[in-house]
């Protein structure tokens, strides 16, 4: 995996080890998860095994301190989680692990990367909003989960 060193940070791909360690950055930057579905140990390693370059993460010598991951369905790019400890946000770490995502999502051949952002995250929607990502209000969105915590 090469390493892209932003000052003091690498900015490198995540391998299958650093699984638990990104779920433990989600716990530690608040961001919610679905520990009994997607976000398991197992169904993360298994969309990592399928999608390598989408799994990227941000390091302060072992300590990983971001971590995006990206999808592809087929005809859009999506942003699906991006984390960055609170000791370091406003760091510009954010906003390289996106730049990062969207550079994976264009090799791919997408031309319009999405982003889902929760109602109360208001730093996140303003992190997208600078990064030229425009609301979409006419688009309501739904969901049908077999369980609660998937």
């Amino acid at each position: 995996m090469s390493a892209l060193n932003t000052g003091s940070i690498d900015m490198r791909l995540i391998s299958p080890d650093e699984i638990e360690q990104m779920i433990s950055l989600w716990h530690e930057a608040g961001l919610p998860s679905k520990p009994g579905g997607r976000d398991t140990v197992e169904s993360l390693r298994e969309q990592l095994a399928n999608d390598p370059d989408l799994f990227i993460g941000a390091f302060d010598r072992e300590r990983m301190i971001g971590a995006i991951i990206g999808s592809d369905d087929g005809r859009k790019g999506w942003v699906n989680r991006l984390a960055v400890v609170p000791d370091k946000r406003r760091s510009g770490v954010a906003s390289r692990l996106l730049e990062r995502c969207e550079e994976a999502l264009r090799r791919r051949g997408r031309q319009i990367i999405c982003t889902l952002i929760e109602n109360d995250n208001d730093y996140s929607e303003r992190l997208f909003t600078s990064k030229g990502y425009k609301r979409e209000n006419e688009i309501i969105y739904y969901a049908k989960r077999d369980a609660d915590d998937i």
